[in-house]
């Protein structure tokens, strides 16, 4: 039976946030963004174990004393890229090779149990794997350099990427050893294969905060579940 393990990438500056903290540490709701998700990730006892990938320079965590049987491993394996931090990572640990690998956005803080065993339920048994993903409800306008529409891109068959993406290990280590670091997200690696990712209804909760407006939203979003 193939076990469940966690990457989330966290190296990162996030300077569209114009903040001198590094995104996945701001608070929300009263906590540090990326503590959310890695709760959510505790609470599923299918899950084996989570990797925080982080800057070698991060002082953060560096005062947090594990206890050797946690499931939370820290990585300082942060590289240029999204995909070579993850690709580290993976080099960095020793795991099946059909086991699978959720890899997660530190600043996705609103993902939930539900979402994260409807990914689980939906992939375990898949031959490729997937992600966690929305539809697009809005039309699309492609803008010229003046930001004005030149033209409508149809909608139908298009949807926003989320994570958890969730590939099996060997799988994932391959595809971004034969991407070069260029993908902005693992699905997208898989996909250079030749492969098809299957795409799981995700929920707008969880969004990823980019720029300073989301965080009054995703905090709206995660306490309207709580009521």
């Amino acid at each position: 039976m193939a076990n469940f393990h966690v990457i989330i990438p966290a190296a990162g500056i996030g300077n569209r946030m114009a903040t001198a903290l590094p995104k996945q540490y701001m608070p929300i709701l009263g906590k540090p963004m990326i503590s959310h998700s890695v709760q959510t990730f505790f609470a599923c006892p299918r899950i084996a174990s989570i990797h925080l990938a982080l800057h070698p320079e991060d002082e953060f965590w560096h005062s947090l004393q594990l206890d050797t049987k946690s499931r939370l491993h820290l990585h300082y394996t942060g590289g240029d890229t999204r995909a070579q931090t993850v690709l580290n990572t993976l080099n960095s640990i020793t795991i099946a090779d059909d086991d699978w690998v959720l890899v997660h956005d530190a600043a996705r803080p609103g993902l939930d149990a539900s979402m994260l065993n409807s990914l689980l339920d939906s992939l375990e048994m898949d031959a490729v794997g997937g992600l966690l993903a929305l539809p697009l409800a809005d039309t699309l306008k492609q803008s010229n350099d003046q930001n004005r529409s030149e033209k409508t891109i149809p909608r139908a068959h298009l949807w926003q990427a989320q994570t958890p993406q969730m590939f099996r290990f060997s799988m994932l280590k391959a595809a971004l050893q034969s991407n070069g670091g260029s993908a902005t997200d693992e699905a997208q690696s898989i996909e250079a294969l030749g492969l098809q990712p299957k795409l799981v209804v995700g929920s707008l909760k969880n969004m990823k905060v980019t720029y300073p407006q989301d965080v009054a939203m995703v905090e709206a979003l995660m306490q309207k579940d709580v009521k």
